[in-house]
């Protein structure tokens, strides 16, 4: 992890490893067969981008907080950055130059009840809520019984909140639990470093990423990465303890909420007609019951409630 003052480490790594990754064809450069790094040079970099090689190399050591956002622009296409990428580093600008300030501190934000009674109302999608940190803070019976391994995992805090980070990196039955584990792992460790960039002060993420780096080996090596991702849509493949093999669909959309906070509904759909699907019914027809049982009893409902 980056102990250096500020984030200037994460800027250095983060711009080198994206360095490293274009080779001099991809960047429509001469080619040549004795170069002594991976992918392009520093003065490449600069040549693309249209800044002295001082410069750029001033800028790689982690000096970006009185960058224009033009400079961060070119940089951000001579490197080939996606949409996520660039985003990254214009946080990583952003918190750079507050740190003269008192650095402002994101406050968390409880769920409003309308989007509780949202979640209730998707009876037959998989629903919650999730924040930055990737903690589940809100959901839908169905998503707590097709999520049922992680609910019921060793990793949930002290409030009964899984954490999706820990429990795919320190709870061994998530590698049986997700089919494709590897691109989980992958996704979340991005995940999370998207929000390191965006909240370089959230000290509850901070210890949540050197629990993880502490304790497992697979989040070293995918930190060290410096992979980001801020989106997360596609397919999920799980082997559910009680129904089996299950392929979804997953969404991802923000929830606009006050201040700084980042918050995603997620929502898990089967294709229609396929195995998926009928397993998907069977659970959220055991969720049904098992909720109306967790019900309270002798409140009789009154009239037009």
């Amino acid at each position: 992890m980056d102990q250096q003052s500020g984030n200037r480490g994460e800027i250095r790594h983060f711009l080198t490893s994206r360095r490293a990754k274009i080779t001099p064809a991809q960047a429509g450069l001469p080619t040549s067969t004795r170069r002594r790094v991976p992918g392009l040079r520093r003065e490449e970099v600069a040549v693309l981008a249209g800044v002295s090689t001082e410069w750029y190399t001033r800028l790689e050591k982690g000096h970006i907080g009185g960058v224009s956002e033009d400079v961060l622009d070119a940089v951000a296409r001579a490197l080939q950055l996606d949409d996520d990428e660039r985003t990254y580093l214009f946080d990583l600008a952003r918190s750079s130059r507050s740190e003269s300030r008192t650095p402002s501190r994101r406050r968390d934000v409880e769920v409003p009840p309308q989007v509780q009674w949202l979640l209730d109302s998707m009876t037959m999608s998989s629903a919650f809520v999730r924040n930055g940190r990737t903690d589940v803070i809100a959901s839908n019976p169905l998503a707590r019984a097709l999520y049922a391994p992680m609910f019921d995992s060793a990793t949930i805090d002290k409030r009964g909140r899984p954490n999706i980070a820990r429990y795919v990196f320190l709870d061994l039955g998530a590698q049986d639990f997700f089919v494709d584990w590897d691109a989980a792992g992958d996704a979340t460790a991005a995940l999370l470093r998207a929000e390191a960039g965006r909240e370089p002060h959230d000290r509850a993420l901070r210890e949540l990423i050197g629990e993880l780096w502490t304790l497992s080996p697979e989040f070293r090596g995918l930190w060290a990465a410096h992979d980001v991702l801020i989106r997360h849509d596609g397919i999920k493949r799980l082997q559910h303890p009680e129904v089996g093999h299950l392929e979804l669909t997953f969404q991802s959309l923000d929830l606009p909420l006050p201040g700084r906070a980042v918050h995603n509904l997620i929502t898990y759909t089967a294709e229609p007609g396929t195995a998926s699907e009928d397993r998907l019914k069977l659970l959220a027809s055991w969720a049904a019951t098992r909720s109306r049982a967790a019900e309270p009893t002798g409140h009789s409902p009154q009239p037009g409630s």
